[in-house]
C-alpha cells in the first residue's frame, strides 16, 4: 500500500488558540472552568478536557453565578454576552478572529441597512453566533435552490457573508446564484472562508485523483472535516470521516492501492499518526508526504489571559 499524506492538515491557528487558551485558563483559574459549548469540534480534544475537569455547557444558565466561563472558537451571540454579564461571569474569549471578523461585517452590514445573507448550515454554532449579531437583518441560506424563493426585488439592497467553514465550492454555486438574483449584491471585502479550510480543501483536491480511498480524521460534528470527505466524494473517490483507527474498516482497503490520509482544522496529529503507523504494520504501507501549501499563521491568546499573565508575573516578581 501507498500512502499520501496530506499537508497542510490538521489543527489551524484558531484552534491551536482556543486549545491553548483553555490551557492557560486551566493553569491560572484551576477547577471548576466552565466553555459554552465543545471548545472544538473533536471528540477527542473535548474528552481531554473533559477529563482534567473542564465543564462543557449548551445553556448560559449551566454556569454558576461569578464563574469563569470560556467562549469556544465558533464565537457566541450578543445575547450570550449580556446574559453572561447579568450573571457577573468572568469570561475569556477564544472565539477566532476569522470568526469574529464575520461577525463585525454582519453588525456594520446591517447597520447600512442591508439584509444579508449568510450562507451556511443551520444549527452550527458558528452560524448561531453569527445571526444572534443581527436576527432582524440576517437570513440563512444553505443551498442554491433556496435563492429562487426568496421573497425580495432584484433590486433589494442586499449582502452575502459565509460561515468559515464551508466547501469552497458549494459556497461558490451559492454565491453565483444570490448574484444572478441579485446582480447588486454586495460581498464582505475580503472572502470569509477561513484559510485553513480553503487550503485543506485544495489539498484534497490536488491530491485526490492520485487516490483509490481518501480517509479524513475528524468528528462527524466538525463541518470543515465533513467537507473533506465530500470534495473527495464529488470527485468519484470513495472517502470516509472516522475519529481514530478505533473507526477504521478493513473492509474499505481491500482494493486500495493508495490511501490519501488528511485531517480536519480540529484533528490532533496523534490521530492521523495512530492511523498511518496501523497503515504500516498492517499493510506494510510505504508513506509520503505531500506538501501543497504552507502555513504561518499565528493568532494570540485572548486579551483577559493576556493581562492575567501580566498580573500574575508582576506578583511573582514583587
Amino acid at each position: 500500500m501507498r500512502v499520501i499524506l496530506a499537508n497542510p492538515r490538521g489543527f489551524c491557528a484558531g484552534v491551536i488558540m482556543a486549545i491553548d487558551s483553555l490551557e492557560k485558563a486551566l493553569e491560572l483559574f484551576g477547577r471548576p472552568l466552565y466553555v459554552y459549548h465543545e471548545i472544538v469540534h473533536n471528540r477527542y480534544v473535548v474528552d481531554r478536557f473533559r477529563a482534567k475537569g473542564v465543564v462543557f455547557v449548551d445553556r448560559i444558565e449551566e454556569v454558576p453565578s461569578g464563574s469563569y466561563l470560556l467562549y469556544s472558537a465558533h464565537g457566541v451571540s450578543p445575547l450570550i454576552r449580556e446574559e453572561a454579564e447579568r450573571r457577573q461571569l468572568k469570561t475569556i474569549d477564544a472565539t477566532c478572529p476569522l470568526v469574529t471578523k464575520v461577525h463585525l461585517e454582519a453588525v456594520r452590514f446591517a447597520e447600512e441597512g442591508y439584509i444579508i445573507f449568510l450562507i451556511g448550515h443551520d444549527g452550527h454554532d458558528e452560524v448561531i453566533g453569527t445571526m444572534g449579531e443581527a436576527p432582524d437583518y440576517i437570513r440563512l441560506v444553505q443551498s442554491a435552490e433556496e435563492v429562487d424563493h426568496i421573497d425580495l426585488p432584484p433590486d433589494a439592497k442586499v449582502a452575502y457573508l459565509t460561515q468559515t467553514t464551508l466547501s469552497v465550492d458549494d459556497a461558490n454555486v451559492i454565491i453565483e446564484a444570490l448574484k444572478r438574483r441579485f446582480p447588486r449584491i454586495v460581498s464582505p471585502p475580503k472572502e470569509d472562508i477561513c484559510y485553513a479550510t480553503q487550503n485543506r480543501q485544495e489539498a484534497v483536491r490536488d491530491l485526490v485523483l492520485e487516490a483509490d480511498l481518501v480517509l479524513v480524521l475528524g468528528s462527524q460534528n466538525s463541518s470543515n472535516s465533513q467537507r473533506l470527505a465530500e470534495l473527495a466524494q464529488t470527485r468519484g473517490c470513495p472517502a470516509h470521516l472516522i475519529d481514530s483507527i478505533h473507526e477504521l474498516k478493513e473492509d474499505w482497503l481491500k482494493d486500495s492501492d493508495t490511501v490519501l490520509v488528511t485531517a480536519g482544522a480540529s484533528a490532533p496529529e496523534h490521530v492521523v499518526q495512530e492511523l498511518i503507523e496501523h497503515l504500516k504494520k498492517r499493510y506494510h504501507a510505504t508513506v509520503e508526504e505531500r506538501f501543497i501549501r504552507e502555513e504561518h499563521v499565528r493568532f494570540p491568546l485572548p486579551r483577559e489571559l493576556r493581562l492575567e499573565v501580566i498580573s500574575t508575573d508582576r506578583l511573582t516578581r514583587a
